[in-house]
């Protein structure tokens, strides 16, 4: 049977840290199923530098909360029995599990090592400002809390490309590892921004190290079969070896099947660079689809100053939706973070009402969104019409989708339906006044009467003999036409 699959980011950045929330996860596996989630993103489960990090200051890929080490044995989320708890209990319900893993760097070293190293422009790393020295910075990771359980590899300075600190001078700033085969991944093969943006924080991690890569594989293999997960989330691609990626895809892919997953994060806007990337993937993974998103906090912020029908111009969604993982927010957007877009609030219903319901990519779900925010944030989130909005995906969002892109403030788009779920649906949303849109449902809905699913409208429409109607919206609104039962 042919169902709507939809992926649940389930974490944002200012979680508290009280261990609790591998155990909420498991607790809510039943509940998602029934909303209609088919796959959870889960952050980043290892050990970081300390117990309060989200996940990104990666410092043990091996440690899932299971070793005393940097002051805790849990993870900000849990244990590793409670992980692999809630992993067992999704996929009693179905669910897949999509684990973030963050390869690009390592922190909380254990130990400094002395080595030749030359600081260069921040905006520029080609660009050497000063001769290269002996520098001396934290480098050196022996895990001394795991004694060697699963993998003895010891990380040494000749492992990194950069480090962000000489502890010698105490200054900060952005040093290239010198050394025979040392330097930056080739400009072809990673993010050209500031020259060359292989460098992103802590200690760099090197890909054209051979053991780095034997390692890694190595670890990347436990890991899989340590957890049971279905899929990985990329995290920080632009700044990796898109070389080195494709060979570790190709060989998790050849170990564990064709259809484990794979999404990639690529921050960037222009759409080429995506493109540029998924050609180097041959086109087998997916993407998030950054420029969408940009594009729904844009017409948030600027209401009808935004033009609609420029909503998915340099989108994955309209070029390649096959690869598009859509996404309306995530940690990285949300207010107070380096990378906020935030969409506002009263734009976030219109924005899931296009995700959810259009035919193009892979839905993606914010666990704020549905549960609401935590830190500064003033907002309970949009739980009510994400579950609306998600039976309405599960039962009715199918087939073929027509597009009415002709006004400034008010879109709309109908599915037709498929032999088992032959109703379809009719979506029409406005960023500004009262509108409406006439769209075509199909002659095979002539003289049937359509209702708002999402309850906004209370009037019933009927279908010309045509398949014709026109449908309308209320001011800074969404209404999902179906027909009457």
């Amino acid at each position: 049977m042919a169902y709507n699959g939809t992926m649940m980011q389930y974490f944002e950045w200012d979680l508290a840290n009280d261990g609790t929330h591998w155990k909420k996860l498991k607790s809510e596996a039943a509940h998602l199923r029934e909303i209609g989630v088919t796959a959870v993103w889960i952050p980043p489960c290892f050990k970081s530098l300390d117990q309060k990090d989200v996940g990104y200051g990666i410092y043990d890929l091996y440690d899932l909360g299971e070793f005393d080490q940097k002051g805790t044995r849990r993870t900000k989320y849990g244990t590793k029995e409670e992980l692999l708890d809630a992993i067992d209990t999704l996929h009693k319900e179905g669910i897949q599990v999509y684990a973030d893993v963050v390869l690009n760097h390592k922190a909380g070293a254990d130990g400094t090592e002395k080595f030749w190293a030359v600081a260069v422009n921040e905006n520029d790393r080609h660009e050497e400002i000063e001769e290269a020295k002996e520098i001396e910075s934290w480098t050196y990771f022996n895990f001394p809390g795991r004694q060697g359980k699963y993998s003895d590899f010891e990380w040494h300075w000749y492992h990194f490309s950069g480090v962000s600190d000489d502890e010698i001078t105490g200054e900060q700033g952005i040093y290239r590892i010198e050394g025979e085969g040392k330097g930056w991944a080739p400009d072809e093969n990673v993010s050209t921004e500031f020259g060359n943006f292989d460098y992103l924080m802590f200690a760099d991690i090197d890909y054209s190290h051979p053991e780095v890569i034997e390692e890694t594989k190595k670890w990347i293999k436990w890991f899989i079969e340590e957890t049971g997960i279905d899929g990985i989330r990329l995290d920080a691609v632009k700044h990796i070896d898109r070389m080195f990626m494709k060979e570790l895809i190709e060989e998790v892919r050849a170990e564990y099947g064709e259809d484990f997953f794979f999404v990639a994060e690529y921050w960037h806007q222009k759409y080429k660079y995506l493109e540029e990337y998924l050609e180097d993937q041959d086109f087998n993974i997916s993407m998030m689809d950054v420029r969408f998103h940009y594009a729904l906090h844009e017409a948030s912020q600027q209401k009808t100053n935004f033009d609609l029908r420029r909503l998915f111009d340099g989108t994955l969604y309209k070029k390649n939706a096959e690869q598009a993982v859509t996404f309306v927010e995530n940690h990285d957007s949300q207010p107070g973070q380096s990378l906020e877009s935030y969409v506002e609030p009263w734009f976030k219903p219109l924005a899931y009402g296009i995700v959810l319901l259009s035919t193009y990519g892979y839905p993606c779900l914010f666990y704020s969104d549905y549960y609401g925010y935590s830190g500064e944030v003033d907002y309970d989130g949009c739980p009510d019409v994400i579950e609306r909005l998600m039976h309405i995906r599960t039962e009715y969002a199918y087939g073929e989708q027509y597009n009415y892109l002709d006004h400034a403030t008010c879109l709309g788009f109908t599915r037709t339906g498929d032999d088992e779920h032959p109703e379809g649906c009719a979506v029409v949303l406005s960023s500004g006044e009262e509108g409406y849109k006439e769209m075509n449902v199909g002659d095979l809905h002539a003289g049937e009467h359509y209702i708002d699913k999402l309850g906004n409208r209370e009037e019933e429409i009927e279908i010309n003999n045509e398949g014709t109607a026109v449908f309308p919206v209320n001011a800074e609104s969404i209404s999902v036409w179906i027909p009457k039962k």
